[in-house]
């Protein structure tokens, strides 16, 4: 009798991790329908919320963010690491895992620990541009490793051999057409005809300064009809951002986006953090952006992240000190004023891989299923994946 494949995914604590493993997830599926796909987390990310709900099954264990923000607490990371390994290790086996993926972030480093425990071959993917502290640790302890940004390379053991896959992205985005949705989208989110709609994006957990500087357009643009805000809050700043947004008739806030298609379609232009996700979400999509990186992320990974779009020209910087009301109209403004400019703008945006790339890692991880010591990845980008 068969064994179905089991495949455990470590993936955590934001969005950024989360959504491209559930992509991965998804693409295993699509190839194996009755694979078997796990996911390790820990008690503290969104994961105990985004993972059940698509419909997988999260083991929890005990593990500290790679953060020396911790202060004392730093020095708790090798045993919490030690310990949480272990975990993964008995997880792996009770699972009876073929392959251990960790998608980055800290729940996901015990994942590839607890796979060197068990004699299990194991996959990392880095999706910033600068790679986090977990994975850059995980690096040296697998020999496959995938990025999402070429530049990440440098930063990794072996990344000289790392290969490129793009970011994962869900299914819905991968393969949405703008144009051919944009009227749907419009009437769903009720933007009316002829009106540009800003979508402001903080990220899965929303951002505190982009949600202010939304609310100041907001007031900015009371009494226009022909532009529209939609302010992705995040649920802990909802109910506050929608009673300083009472009587702006044209701004709208919302928790989160279960249809980010329809977001995309429907906008002209994106405010945003440059979370991995996001920058491979605008790439593909080809949605204009201004980004405002989170000037707090390790490695300032955002601003590296931002720079894959902004080089490109299809996208604009704004540091987050300077993410103000009046700085923001001053970029936004023109923009919105101006379909040539957005138009070139999209036509800069370079999808790259980012819409195969979940496609491309459910293959080396098949390929890792059936060939645990294959020397040499067969999985990397080529223009046929996009035929």
């Amino acid at each position: 009798m068969r064994t179905p494949l089991s495949v455990v995914i470590g993936a955590g604590g934001t969005g950024g991790h989360i959504y491209p493993g559930l992509a991965l997830a998804e693409a295993l599926r699509r190839a194996v329908p009755d694979a078997v796909i796990s996911f390790v987390g820990t008690e503290r990310g969104l994961e105990g919320e985004l993972i059940p709900a698509a419909g997988f099954r999260l083991h929890t264990v005990d593990m500290i963010p790679f953060d020396p923000a911790l202060g004392a607490r730093r020095y708790l990371l090798p045993a919490a690491l030690l310990r949480s390994g272990a975990q993964c290790r008995a997880i792996l086996r009770a699972q009876g895992a073929r392959v251990a993926v960790g998608m980055g972030g800290y729940p996901s480093a015990p994942v590839i620990v607890g796979a060197r425990l068990a004699g299990l071959p194991s996959l990392i993917h880095e999706s910033n541009a600068v790679p986090g502290r977990a994975n850059r640790f995980a690096a040296r302890l697998t020999r496959n490793v995938a990025v999402a940004f070429d530049r990440s390379r440098a930063h990794l053991a072996g990344g000289a051999d790392a290969v490129t896959t793009g970011m994962p992205i869900a299914s819905a985005l991968a393969r949405l057409d703008r144009p051919t949705l944009r009227a749907e989208a419009r009437r769903a989110l009720d933007v009316p005809p002829g009106a540009r709609l800003v979508l402001v994006n903080g990220g899965s957990l929303g951002a505190a300064r982009l949600t202010e500087a939304a609310v100041g357009l907001a007031r900015r643009w009371q009494g226009r009809d022909d532009v529209h805000l939609l302010i992705k809050t995040g649920p802990a700043a909802l109910e506050e951002t929608r009673r300083r947004l009472t009587g702006l008739w044209g701004a709208r806030a919302v928790p989160y986006l279960d249809r980010m298609d329809l977001a995309y379609a429907a906008a002209d232009l994106a405010v945003c953090r440059a979370g991995s996700a996001t920058v491979a979400e605008l790439a593909s999509t080809g949605l204009p952006a201004v980004l405002v990186p989170y000037p707090h992320a390790p490695g300032d990974h955002q601003t590296h992240n931002a720079r894959v779009l902004v080089d490109a020209g299809a996208g604009l910087l704004l540091p987050d000190a300077e993410a103000t009301p009046a700085r923001l109209a001053e970029l936004v403004e023109p923009l919105l004023s101006d379909p040539a400019r957005l138009a070139a703008m999209t036509g800069a945006a370079d999808p790259g891989p980012h819409a195969v790339a979940a496609d491309l890692l459910a293959a080396r991880v098949l390929e890792l299923a059936a060939h645990p010591t294959h020397p040499t990845p067969s999985y990397a980008y080529t223009e046929e994946h996009t035929a």
